[in-house]
């Protein structure tokens, strides 16, 4: 699931490989606060491996007609938008970002929901690539289209039903990947009302990656980290939620390396969540 960027050199060249850049960025004022959405195809643009192509996750990559950034389109809009990177029948990706992995984890995510699991991630994204030693291009590669057949998998998406019946005791797990502090529900805030989904456990995306290097912490730490979770029941569901539906898909990407494969994602996440004043949340 993870690629080095020594390995990912010696594959470039290969006809079935796909790079992808997946960058967008949250640019906030304060930590935590609220956020504008920039797009990574600006610094794409101005230095990306050479032959990766560019996957706009707000843009094409989202539910147009969603009143909620990120929202997981439909399969046609996704086999369309995946079709035209060249993503199709016999390729395999490597997704990769300029700075947090969320993006790649959240492009590895969608892949795998619509029914694609030839896809790694570069650990330590464009940074680590940089660090080797390797080139960098500002060239727009020349993509052939590819007819990408969407299969969903409907047992990896976890609805706002699918959460209320778990507040209201049905069995499962909720895991909130935000911050401590926004977990607790301090500070300004991102969204409608502050605070987490009764119920929820604490996994911080953010402790699963070195932030110095962008690259995922040693595995043995990983399971550390995660343990709880790991420990879980395997009968039991596990729901990972955030503020959108992208840094939780690093901590359901980290569960799937350390063999849970099963954790499901709640989209809509606390953006749907919170904007219902009728649902409960609580803080502290």
């Amino acid at each position: 699931m993870l690629i080095d960027a020594t390995r990912l050199y010696g594959e470039l060249g290969d006809p079935q490989l796909r790079v992808v850049d997946a960058t967008a960025f949250l640019v906030r004022e304060v930590a935590d606060g609220p956020y504008t959405v920039e797009s990574g195809r600006g610094r794409y643009d101005e230095a990306h491996i050479p032959g990766a192509v560019f996957a706009d996750i707000p843009g094409d990559l989202s539910e147009p007609d969603s009143p909620f950034r990120f929202t997981l389109p439909g399969p046609e809009h996704f086999a369309q938008a995946m079709g035209a990177l060249g993503v199709g029948p016999g390729t395999r990706v490597v997704a990769y970002a300029q700075e947090s992995p969320m993006w790649a984890s959240r492009l590895w995510w969608l892949l795998r929901y619509f029914g694609f699991d030839d896809v790694r991630v570069l650990d330590g994204g464009l940074p680590s690539w940089r660090r080797a030693g390797y080139p960098v291009s500002s060239a727009r590669p020349t993509v052939e289209h590819s007819s990408f057949v969407a299969r969903p998998r409907r047992e990896l998406l976890a609805t706002k039903d699918d959460v209320l019946r778990v507040v209201g005791g049905e069995p499962a797990c909720l895991v909130n990947a935000l911050t401590p502090r926004a977990f607790r529900g301090e500070g300004p805030g991102a969204y409608s009302r502050p605070g987490r989904i009764p119920g929820s456990v604490s996994a911080p995306a953010q402790a699963l990656v070195d932030p110095g290097t962008w690259c995922f912490r040693p595995r043995d730490e990983l399971a550390s980290e995660l343990g709880d979770l790991l420990d879980t029941d395997p009968g039991l569901p596990v729901i990972a939620y955030c503020g959108g539906g992208i840094s939780a898909t690093v901590d359901i990407f980290v569960l799937s390396m350390l063999g849970r494969d099963d954790v499901l994602l709640y989209d809509g996440s606390l953006t749907e969540w919170s904007a219902d004043p009728h649902l409960p949340l609580e803080v502290g």
